[in-house]
């Protein structure tokens, strides 16, 4: 068995010799894909600009157990779809300690990656309690192998009130860029909302997909009101939405808003909103790296077309 950083000598020989093979794939990729025609979106609270597609690793990015890292395929895939991430034009990638090995495997990774230098760190913190929270943060820094995370947030809304107040001192002390709170699946959306207009936060991440719009209703508005970048995961619902249009032509509509594939139509649904800042689907397929990377140029539905493209959903 292995820790997180040893992998045995074949293993290493065969990801090495994957990763020339795809490096120069992946940097004439980034070579097709102009700067300017990436969709950004402005964080409120500084003006800093991300790419509105990053990239989640729930699942997807957890190999192995306990912790350990398994073979080399499953790296070398990984490492794939982050070289994927990065020529497209990704930077924002989102963990948590709640996520298996997957922090592990990004320290194992992003050392080796090329394009990582544009890499927008996103965790969070998950545990009852200030000292434990600190504990955790550290250990998650060390496992990325980074100075300081860009963001931290909390998980869940799990013990914020210890946890906020460390946030921000670490921010005023340059341990982090920008803190933000979390939630998902549509739970404790009316304490989440009572959180965001009573303290300030540089961003929130909650659940929202052309099947699940509650947040249309209240979290979005306002997020805009309140001057949050809005990070928004399970933009797929957890894979869902493609059983939902499984065998189904694409709708005449994609043609007009750039979308070769459902994925794209997907994302660009949540990424049109306006107050939307950045949508993280998360794979472990390479294929589908590239198809979600490309809800990242082409235009965007505006407001009439997500009003069909809601309706027309729902009537399948």
């Amino acid at each position: 068995m292995r820790t997180p950083g040893m992998t045995c000598p074949r293993a290493v020989s065969r990801f090495a010799a994957a990763r020339r093979r795809f490096l120069g794939g992946a940097m004439l990729a980034a070579l097709g894909v102009p700067a300017a025609a990436i969709l950004r979106r402005p964080v409120p609270t500084t003006g800093e600009r991300l790419p509105a597609i990053g990239m989640g690793t729930w699942i997807t990015f957890d190999v192995g157990r306990g912790g350990l890292l398994t073979a080399s395929e499953a790296l070398t895939t990984r490492w794939q779809i982050l070289q994927a991430f990065f020529a497209a034009g990704g930077r924002l990638i989102d963990s948590s300690p709640m996520y298996g090995s997957a922090e592990a495997v990004l320290g194992e990774l992003l050392p080796q990656s090329p394009g990582a230098a544009a890499l927008f760190s996103a965790t969070k913190v998950w545990t009852p309690g200030r000292w434990l929270g600190e504990q955790q943060m550290a250990h998650s820094l060390a496992l990325w192998g980074l100075p300081r995370f860009d963001l931290m947030q909390i998980h869940n809304l799990l013990d914020w009130e210890a946890h906020l107040p460390v946030l921000r001192r670490m921010k005023a002390e340059g341990q982090l860029r920008y803190l933000g709170i979390t939630t998902s699946h549509g739970r404790r959306q009316g304490e989440f909302a009572t959180l965001m207009r009573r303290e300030a936060f540089d961003f929130v991440q909650f659940t929202y997909n052309i099947a699940h719009r509650g947040a249309d209703a209240r979290l979005l508005p306002l997020a805009a009101e309140r001057g949050c970048a809005v990070i928004i995961n399970r933009p797929f619902d957890g894979g869902r939405l493609f059983d939902h249009v499984r065998g189904r032509p694409l709708p005449g509509y994609a043609a007009e808003i750039g979308c070769a594939n459902w994925a794209q139509i997907f994302l660009k649904f949540v990424i049109s909103h306006p107050a939307v800042t950045c949508a993280i689907p998360a794979t472990s397929q390479l294929a589908h790296m590239h198809e979600n990377m490309g809800a990242l140029s082409g235009p965007l539905p505006d407001a009439a077309l997500r009003r069909y493209m809601a309706e027309a959903f729902d009537r399948l």
